[in-house]
Formats: structure tokens, sequence, C-alpha cells
């Protein structure tokens, strides 16, 4: 399309993110699967293994934002080379047994350097593809996540139950360093951007929802850390809940598998919704749906009732965190999205590890799941209190037309 930067090679870098997302987000999942399991064999408490998933998490959000500032210095195929080779380490590192490197295993090597240089720097790097389909764009890449929740939790319940956690993460090491390398060296420099219009661009120098910009940012922040704690909840403790109710664990992998499965399916939904009513609506919608979904795994312990459950969640929850990513692109500059983008993931993916490694903290208080699901609950009912005080002060969508008309108009007399 004339006036664009989209085209085939816009998907193709699309595409070829999405397929290095859906490896780099298996490492994770491996201490999901193997909660229970990796608990009994070092001997400690579930929290303690909750927290190096939660490092994970707080390490990818934290090493985003340095690690984007690099990529646009080092080029985006060495920050990635970079980052396979540490989560490969950290998967190594892991594998001694002791606590200490689990945690730096987990939360230096595969977070901050690892999954903190491909996840952000590559979001980043994607939105620089595309200026009319970016909502759809990131939430494409953005479902690397819930592919690698289809494929990789069976998979590796399997491989704990055969050769043990300590052979599944090294073998799942090589699977990083073999897979990664061809589709990075693939990855082509994006193309420079058409003339910049539109209320991002006219975000400078003014207010933002009626606020200081960095008001309306720190807002933004606060509502994604208190969506992504009832978010990890399932996402962290799905596989133990299942086993503590007498579901096997691979059932519980396959409930797990489902859950983003659903997730992956409705993303693509989710971010055309988004590039047709903007972000902020996005996020307010999809947190309801979570909060309805989160609140009835208080209601059953059947595993019929908890498989659809677990679907509806999937399919509830998946278009948060991309939406918050195209808001920030709705209120603010581009100029400015280099750091307000990891900043919002930094604080998103800080609420996740939050939210498993206290869903792992009450469990080992209480005995059982009810309180990290209520505490879940609670978080959400905050995020959409939030969520809709920053929704009540967005221009009426009937006026964006017209202001975009105009801002062309404009454009062309001055041209």
């Amino acid at each position: 399309m004339p006036g664009t930067i989209e085209g085939r090679p816009s998907w193709i870098a699309a595409g070829l993110t999405l397929a290095i997302l859906s490896i780099s987000y298996g490492s994770p999942l491996l201490i999901v699967v193997g909660l229970k399991p990796m608990t009994e064999a070092m001997a400690t408490d579930r929290s303690v293994l909750a927290l190096a998933g939660s490092l994970v998490w707080v390490g990818t959000g934290f090493g985003g934002i340095p690690m984007g500032w690099l990529a646009d210095r080092i080029g985006i195929r060495a920050i990635v080379a970079l980052g396979t080779v540490a989560m490969a380490c950290g998967l190594a590192l892991s594998t001694l047994g002791s606590v200490w490197a689990l945690y730096v295993g987990h939360g230096l090597l595969i977070g901050v350097i690892g999954n903190g240089a491909i996840y952000a720097p590559l979001l980043i790097y994607v939105s620089r593809w595309f200026d009319r389909r970016r909502g759809a764009a990131i939430a494409l890449i953005s479902s690397g996540q819930y592919i690698a929740g289809v494929v990789w939790p069976s998979v590796f319940e399997r491989g704990i139950a055969r050769f043990g956690w300590q052979g599944t993460m090294l073998a799942y090491a090589a699977v990083v360093l073999l897979v990664i390398p061809p589709f990075m060296f693939l990855l082509k420099q994006p193309p420079a951007p058409v003339a910049a219009g539109g209320p991002a661009a006219r975000a400078r120098g003014r207010t933002v929802l009626g606020m200081h910009p960095n008001a309306a940012q720190a807002l933004i922040c606060l509502a994604a850390f208190c969506c992504c704690i009832p978010m990890s909840v399932p996402n962290s403790h799905l596989v133990a809940f299942c086993s503590d109710i007498g579901i096997t664990p691979a059932h519980g992998a396959a409930m797990l598998s489902v859950l983003l499965g659903c997730a992956f399916i409705s993303r693509q939904f989710w971010g055309a919704l988004a590039d047709r009513i903007g972000g902020l609506r996005t996020v307010l919608i999809g947190s309801m749906c979570q909060a309805v979904a989160i609140g009835a795994f208080l209601l059953t312990q059947d595993e019929r009732g908890l498989f659809v459950i677990a679907a509806a969640f999937g399919l509830g929850f998946s278009g948060i965190i991309p939406s918050y990513s195209v808001a920030i692109r709705d209120l603010f500059p581009s100029s400015e999205a280099s750091w307000r983008i990891p900043a919002v993931l930094f604080t998103g993916m800080s609420g996740m590890a939050a939210g498993s490694w206290f869903g792992g903290v009450l469990y080992d208080h209480f005995g059982y799941y009810a309180p990290a699901f209520t505490t879940g609950v609670l978080f959400n009912i905050v995020n959409l209190a939030i969520v809709g005080f920053l929704v009540s002060r967005l221009p009426r969508r009937d006026r964006v037309p017209a202001l975009t008309a105009s801002s062309s108009r404009e454009a062309k007399s001055a041209t």
C-alpha cells in the first residue's frame, strides 16, 4: 500500500520473531511443569522454586530496558545471539541442583541476559516494520509464549518422568543453541519509517489523558503490575494445583497446554480489536474477562470443569499485555517507545513474578491454592479501577477519523 512501510517482508520478520520466541519462552516452563518433582528432589518449599520462576519474569522485564538500548547499537542479530547463549548457560547452571545455581541460572542468565535480550528488543524490532496493523503484529509475535505453552509442557512432563528434570534441562539447552540461530541470521534491518502522524505524534509536548505524560505512564505501569498478578497464578501453579487435587501430572500439563493454546488462538482476535478500538479499551475488556475466569477457579475441582475454566482463562487474558504496548504507541510519540514499552513490560513481568512467588508463599502457609486465586481476584479488581479511569479520559472515538483527516490535510498543505 502507498504511504506505508508494511509489506511481505514485514510479515516475514514477524514470523521469524514468532519462531524465536516459541523456543525462548519454553525455558521458564520447565519449572512450572517440574515444580512438584523438583521441590521433592531438592527438599525445599514450593515458594523457593516459584521464586526462581518469578526471577525469570523480573529479569526479562528488567533486562529488556538496557538490552533494547544495546540492540540499537550492536544490531538485532548480535543481541539475540547474546540472549541465546546466556539462556543455554542458565539452563545448564540450574542443573547443578542447588538453590543459588537455580536463582542465578534463571534470574540472571535466562531472565536478564537471556529473554531480556530477546523479547523486548524483538518486540521493538517488529513494531518498526508496521505502521497500520501494529496491534495484530505485536499480538502475533507475543503468541510465541503460547505456542511454547502448547508444545513444551507435555514434552517436558514426559522428559522429566523418563530422564529427570536435570537431564530435561540439559536437553532443552541444546535445543535452544541449535534451533534459534538459523532464524536469527535471517533477521534484516527494518525500513525507515514514513512521515509521522496520528495521536501519538501529536502527544509530544502536551498532556496525555489530561495528565503529565509520565503520570499517565505510571498509571499504565501500575495497571500492568496489578493485572499480571492474577494472570500468573494459573500460568505458574496449574500443574501443581491439579496434582494436589488428584489429577495426574500428564493431565495437568495438558490443561496448561489447553490454557496457553486458547490464549494463542484468541490473541490474534485481541490484536485486531486493538487496531480498531485502541490499546487501552482492549486492555479493559480483556481484564474483565480475566477477572471472571480467575474467580471461576475457586468454584470447582472437577477435572472437566477445570479444563473448561482453563480454556476460558486463556481466551480472556491473552490480549492484555500486547495491548499495553499498543496503548503506549497510541498515546506517546514513537521516539519514546524504545523506553516506554520496556518500562511497561518490566512492571507487567514484575507482577507476573510477584504473583507466581506469592502464590507459592500462600500455598506453603495454607496448604491449598484457594487463597492465591482469591488474591488474584482482588488485584484484578484494582486493575479494572485504574484502566477504567484511564479509558474514561480518552477522547471520543468518533473524533479520531476527523482528527486524522485534518492531520492529513495539514501534512499535504505543508508539502
